[in-house]
């Protein structure tokens, strides 16, 4: 018989709490625990934003765990979406920004691209919620009969499944600390189960185990001179409210956030003045873990956790130095000036090809080039424009996307780098623009297209392949995710994804994340190759065609590839794809510098520690 009384953290019996929530008939304590969790063993840090949304919590998140990642800790990060879509894969990015693609092949919000990055491992569907995901497996359960005959209600069913899913990624990555990220604004409808389960959390964990840490706004209205804390002091007591009560306030603001409003902020929030953080605006978002060392937010937070004794200061202290390192070269100035054109259809947008901007920042700090990146709105440029457009570009990508708007203006661009010897990488829908422009303007192939933007076209090279047609529903036919990728040796794949000291006489894999429905034509593949176009990397096993490129006596530098290269670049390892393109870049822009330039001279720029898989 399940005993009817509170779950404490120094509760001696620790069958209780898990024996209480396998009981959701008997008991109101529903607090379902996976089997073998052990509580205290894992340790859970909160953010929450307030105010209003778009304040950074991702970056903030991010960074604050990449300080103590560095110290040794294993953390596993959380983003918790309040929107009811299963994944972001439906969403446009003028709405949303980027789709991040894991190597499991979830689609994702963008922050998961940032985490990524600044902790530099792997992340899996497990690492990213939304609502929809939840009550799915809520009322899943229910038909089920997982709930004993019980009604199913918000509060314990619906706060229970994300306990008990913020359990599991605990356990199932042997998290020292998860760093759970509640999207949106303390005070939305969509988030606020989120809200009450990390405040259940944190009464059934007991003290020392959950820290809270509010995200908040200072304003500085230019008419009045001086920063305003009310709006940062009601969101925090719309947090209060909801039973919270953070143990660290990070304040946003366009300067440094003056005494008189932290203050301010501690004295409304309860919070002790030394753990309200200025967070205003820095040169650059890499300056920020750095920064957050300095003010002793990463101390904090392990004192509050109880987590001092798990660091590994020898580990801490060369993650820092390797840090240090890249935090230079980005401020530094830098030797070469190169201006790249990005031209897609969300060009107006950043935030949509928020990886591909962080690509580029990676390869150049390496190769210390200022890059100008000029953003291309294909949908707004034709052909005929298309050279005056890119006359002073050193460099062009094409990136992916989806639908026919701006096709022709994509070609067109392909088409001129290619002619004009102008430095290509093309992504996704990038390589298959390449390979029409080469089959209609090379090949002769007349009527050369895609069946994405014309059903009818008399010469499909590019096209759904038969399996996949097969497969049912917007997203079914997608491939997504990690797969590999063989390169063919002595190519220009090779060089770049190859070891520079002992390159490849046979061939190899590497892994890349893919997002995509359309392939290259096989029926056409033996024609665009008697042509002269390389198909230097392929699928292991059927006849899918995943890179090509021109050789060296055609083209200094063109390359494109089916996958999406900047999905796994990291600052500490740029993406090859992109350090060879910024090198190319960098000849371009100064000829003078190399009367004959030749490949294995700007190769040799290349060098750069990832080329094949990176590390979970």
């Amino acid at each position: 018989m399940v005993r009817s009384r509170m779950p404490h953290s120094n509760d001696t019996t620790p069958s209780l709490l898990h024996e209480a929530g396998q009981q959701s008939h008997q008991s109101e304590f529903f607090n379902p625990v996976p089997d073998g969790y052990v509580r205290g063993r894992h340790k859970y840090l909160v953010v929450l934003g307030t105010v209003m949304s778009g304040l950074g919590k991702g970056i903030f998140s991010s960074s604050l765990t990449k300080l103590l990642k560095d110290k040794g800790l294993t953390i596993a990060p959380l983003k918790m979406e309040g929107y009811l879509n299963i994944d972001s894969g439906t969403l446009n990015p003028y709405r949303h920004g980027e789709v991040f693609v894991l190597d499991d092949g979830m689609e994702t919000d963008m922050d998961l691209g940032t985490y990524e990055r600044l902790l530099d491992q792997n992340l899996t569907r497990d690492n990213y919620t939304t609502s929809g995901q939840i009550y799915r497996r809520v009322l899943d359960k229910e038909r089920h009969g997982g709930y004993l005959g019980r009604d199913v209600q918000m509060i314990p069913h619906v706060t229970g499944e994300v306990k008990m899913m913020v359990r599991q990624l605990a356990m199932k990555q042997n998290a020292d600390l998860v760093c759970i990220e509640v999207g949106g604004t303390v005070g939305d409808h969509e988030n606020a189960f989120y809200i009450e389960a990390m405040r259940q959390l944190a009464f059934e964990e007991g003290p020392g185990s959950v820290a809270f840490v509010a995200l908040t706004y200072v304003i500085e209205p230019p008419a009045l001179g001086e920063q305003k804390s009310k709006a940062a002091q009601l969101g925090l007591k719309k947090l209060m409210e909801a039973g919270i009560q953070p143990h660290i306030v990070a304040v946003r603001c366009q300067s440094p956030v003056e005494a008189s409003a932290r203050e301010k902020i501690a004295m409304f929030s309860n919070v002790p003045l030394n753990r309200v953080f200025s967070m205003h605006d820095r040169e650059s978002v890499y300056t920020i873990p750095e920064d957050l060392r300095k003010t002793g937010m990463d101390r904090e937070v392990l004192s509050l956790l109880d987590l001092h004794g798990r660091v590994n200061q020898v580990h801490e202290d060369e993650e820092r130095e390797r840090w240090r390192k890249f935090v230079a070269d980005i401020k530094r100035k830098r030797a070469h000036k190169v201006t790249i054109g990005l031209t897609g259809k969300y060009a107006s947008l950043r935030d949509a090809y928020a990886s591909i901007d962080k690509a580029i920042e990676h390869a150049a700090a390496r190769l210390h080039a200022q890059v100008n990146i000029e953003w291309i709105d294909t949908t707004k440029l034709t052909p005929e424009q298309v050279p005056d457009r890119l006359a002073s570009m050193d460099a062009v990508i094409v990136p992916g996307g989806f639908g026919v708007r701006g096709t022709e203006a994509k070609i067109a661009c392909v088409r001129h780098c290619r002619e004009t010897g102008l430095p290509y990488l093309g992504i996704c829908l990038g390589f298959q623009m390449a390979v029409i422009d080469y089959a209609r303007y090379v090949c002769n192939i007349n009527g050369a297209s895609s069946t994405e933007f014309d059903p009818q076209a008399p010469h499909p090279v590019i096209d759904i392949l038969p399996e996949q047609k097969k497969i049912e529903g917007l997203g079914g036919n997608m491939r997504l995710g990690g797969k590999d990728v063989l390169i063919k040796p002595d190519t220009l794949a090779a060089h770049l994804f190859g070891n520079p000291a002992k390159p490849a006489t046979e061939p190899f894999t590497i892994r890349q994340r893919f997002r995509h429905r359309f392939e290259v034509d096989p029926r056409h593949i033996e024609t665009l190759e008697a042509s002269g176009l390389v198909f230097s990397g392929r699928h292991p096993e059927h006849p899918i065609m995943q890179i090509l490129e021109l050789p060296p006596d055609k083209h200094p530098f063109f390359i494109g590839a089916q996958f999406h290269p900047e999905l796994t670049s990291r600052p500490l390892r740029p993406q090859p794809m992109f350090m060879g393109l910024m090198a190319a870049a960098i000849q371009h822009a100064n000829p003078e510098a190399e009367p004959e330039p030749t490949r294995d001279r700007w190769l040799a720029q290349c060098e750069t520690p990832q080329n094949t898989q990176v590390p979970a």
